[in-house]
Formats: structure tokens, C-alpha cells, sequence
């Protein structure tokens, strides 16, 4: 198990950049769980009643517009941030130079972490829409360069070949 890790991980210097910046993202995620458990607490918005009555009654069982607004960003990370695990270990896996790599993992992790301050700071708009947008160009450039690299196996002549019809 060592040996195929470090195969993995040390000789393939574009998948190590991209775990570098995954694991930053995920951390992220978490900060924002985090963040929205501390803003439910602080604005006693509970979404499940037991908890609402552990922290002093029933009328704490209810929508806060802070906590929604954590909730958002959070969802919005996991639309965003899961497509991109997949796009990136799979880009890492067709050979692109790891200048252009890191610059396509280090576009996306700056602007979501733009994203995600823009919203819970309630940036001005359109703050939030530009990270947004900024930040799925590499997401869109990843993609088209894996189907590009792996087109040719998509066809029906090539299925053809490798199942011996």
C-alpha cells in the first residue's frame, strides 16, 4: 500500500497540487458547518425541536434569516465544490502541466473562497455572482479537456473493438 500511495501522491505532481487545494476546500466546508451551528446558537434558531427545547422552549423551533443565509452558502459549496473533486482527480489523471493545473485549482479555490465570504458578509453585488462565475471556468476548462482526451473511446467504433462484438 506505501508504494502505490507515493506512486499516487509524490510522482504525480498535478494530483498532489490538486489534493493540496481539495483538502483546503473541504476544510472550508466544515468552517461553514461550523459557522452556521454558531449562528443558530447565538440566534436560538433551531431547526429541530428537541434542540430548540434543550436551549429554552419550543419558540426557538423556528427559520432565522442569518442562519438561512449560512445554510445557502453551504449548499452552494457542496453543488460547486463536489464537481470539482471529481473534475480535478480525473483531470490530474490525463497528463496536463502542472503550471496549468495549479492554475486551474488555485482560480477555483480563491474565488470560492470569495464566494463564500460574499456571502456571509453580504458583500455588495455582484461580488458573489462574479466568484461565482470566475470560479467555474476552470470546473468548464477541466471538463472539456477530459472529454477531449477521452472522446475517442466514446465511440461506437471503438466500443466495438474492445468488446469483441
Amino acid at each position: 500500500m506505501g508504494r502505490s500511495y507515493q506512486i499516487i501522491m509524490l510522482e504525480n505532481k498535478v494530483f498532489s497540487c490538486f489534493v493540496f487545494y481539495s483538502v483546503l476546500l473541504v476544510i472550508k466546508m466544515y468552517i461553514i458547518a461550523i459557522i452556521t451551528g454558531q449562528v443558530r446558537l447565538r440566534k436560538k434558531a433551531f431547526a429541530n425541536p428537541e434542540d430548540a427545547q434543550r436551549h429554552g422552549g419550543l419558540q426557538h423551533f423556528r427559520q432565522d434569516p442569518d442562519v438561512e443565509r449560512c445554510q445557502r452558502a453551504h449548499r452552494n459549496d457542496m453543488e460547486n465544490i463536489v464537481p470539482f473533486l471529481f473534475l480535478g482527480a480525473v483531470y490530474s489523471l490525463i497528463g496536463p502541466s502542472l503550471a496549468v493545473a495549479r492554475a486551474h485549482f488555485l482560480v477555483f479555490f480563491l474565488f470560492r473562497m470569495l464566494h463564500t465570504l460574499a456571502y456571509l458578509c453580504v458583500l455588495r453585488a455582484p461580488t458573489r455572482s462574479l466568484a461565482y462565475v470566475i470560479a467555474q471556468v476552470p470546473c468548464i476548462s477541466m471538463a472539456v479537456q477530459i472529454l477531449a482526451a477521452v472522446s475517442s473511446y466514446a465511440s461506437s467504433d471503438s466500443i466495438g473493438d474492445r468488446v469483441n462484438l
